[in-house]
């Protein structure tokens, strides 16, 4: 399959954008607040979904993979879920990995501008752009592991809710392929980007 190089000069801005913002990003952890003493799995499976950014970016990731179509619909997702499991990995175990918080907001930026800018890329490209911040998202999970006294029930409920969270984001795609304009998608992109921005700027 064939990809305009305008593709590839809209990925550049995107990634652009996303690394000038990382200077100024502030805490994008939002989910962090609302479960502080209660460890059940309801509770954590509940986390990324509270937590906006957490929420947002991984239904824009379901809707941009579901955009770039074909093995991305599938292969996006998959390695969005296992690299986070990954990062989380490295929370756990007490690895450092530079400006996550602000790598997170920079990731709304990012996929945002993907739908709104309507980028298509080769599902290895799109799945590693997916693979790098999920790296992050899962490492921000992964930091307070070590303070729980259930790691279990945590792990398994933010993994459950990031799958759900994916799918509704490709669900919402597919369900709206031949009935949603482009002006809308490139409204939806738009709308997350912006949030990426604001919470860029400050905790909402």
């Amino acid at each position: 399959m064939k990809y305009e190089m305008g593709a590839w000069r809209h990925l550049v801005t995107a990634l652009y954008v996303g690394v000038v913002l990382l200077p100024t990003a502030a805490a994008a952890h939002t989910g962090v607040h609302y479960f502080s003493h209660d460890e059940s799995f309801v509770s954590w499976f509940l986390h990324p979904i509270l937590g906006l950014d957490h929420l947002v970016a991984m239904m824009a990731v379901g809707f941009w993979a579901a955009y770039v179509g074909g093995r991305a619909l599938i292969v996006v997702p998959l390695v969005f879920v296992g690299m986070m499991i990954v990062g989380a990995a490295f929370g756990a175990n007490g690895f450092h990995l530079p400006v996550a918080d602000q790598t997170i907001a920079a990731s709304l930026v990012v996929f945002g501008l993907m739908i709104c800018m309507l980028v298509k890329l080769p599902v290895g490209v799109a799945a590693a752009i997916a693979g790098l911040f999920s790296t992050f998202h899962g490492y921000a999970h992964g930091t307070e592991i070590p303070d729980l006294a259930q790691p279990l029930p945590y792990g398994a409920g933010f993994i459950f809710a990031t799958v759900l969270l994916l799918a509704l984001g490709v669900a919402i795609r597919v369900a709206g392929r031949q009935s949603i304009p482009d002006m809308v998608v490139r409204g939806t992109g738009a709308t997350v980007a912006i949030f990426g921005v604001l919470t860029a700027i400050g905790p909402l």
